[in-house]
């Protein structure tokens, strides 16, 4: 199969990266233009969204397929139905479809499994594990539902994580504590999601049980964790 492309947004390092065997071309009308099978690779937006229609269709080869495996609202269905009954598409394949477009004659309709896949299934759970022991091992939040992204590298003694209720002065009322104990501040990041937020601290010392006490005993503070 000889390979064409084009992506108006492809990066230096990209391109050099593609293997010799794939050739670039300056527009979307040469794709349609020279390929009997087209596969899209695009986001939905403005300029893309209904880019597969009577017009562009008709610009393609007879008998082309076209592979949509990234959004429905790329193609107009009902342009699309048109040719595949003509005969100018020959399949429209897609894990995006419609109840038009299921049941018609040559459109292969999918279902919208690409992250149910065993390849898709292992990675997720092993990212899945890597991140809960992040957050055990080091306090760094990732995909959480209720609570905001918060990570870090380690780069002290000691690292305070504090889940506190997202009101005002918290984090002025945290630090009071932590410098009253003359304690330095080496880095932190805090954030908020909605109602909660979250406090990643690291500390040049390791924080005494009795400032830690403290720091829980502030109204809004919800949890206290020193790594």
């Amino acid at each position: 199969m000889n390979v064409i492309g084009f992506d108006p947004f492809l990066s230096t390092p990209n391109a050099v990266a593609l293997t010799s065997d794939v050739k670039l071309v300056s527009s979307r009308r040469e794709i349609y233009g020279k390929s009997d099978f087209i596969t899209l690779h695009v986001p939905l937006t403005a300029d893309t969204k209904g880019m597969i229609n009577k017009n562009t269709i008709a610009e393609m080869k007879d008998g082309a397929v076209i592979i949509n495996n990234s959004r429905g609202e790329l193609a107009v269905t009902e342009d699309v139905i048109e040719a595949l009954e003509s005969g100018k598409l020959s399949r429209y394949i897609t894990d995006f479809p419609d109840d038009k477009l299921i049941g018609t004659k040559n459109a292969v309709c999918l279902p919208h499994l690409g992250a149910s896949t065993p390849e898709a299934e292992d990675y997720c759970a092993v990212m899945a594990a890597n991140q809960l022991a992040d957050y055990i091992e080091n306090g760094n939040i990732k995909n959480s539902v209720n609570y905001p992204a918060v990570s870090m590298p380690r780069e002290s003694a000691a690292r305070l994580c504090v889940h506190h209720k997202n009101v005002k002065e918290m984090l002025t009322k945290i630090l009071t504590v932590i410098s009253s104990q003359s304690i330095n501040v080496a880095n932190m990041q805090d954030a908020s999601k909605g109602e909660f937020a979250y406090l990643i601290c690291d500390l040049d010392e390791i924080p005494t049980p009795e400032t830690i006490g403290r720091i829980r005993a502030i109204d809004g503070v919800i949890r206290v964790r020193k790594i």
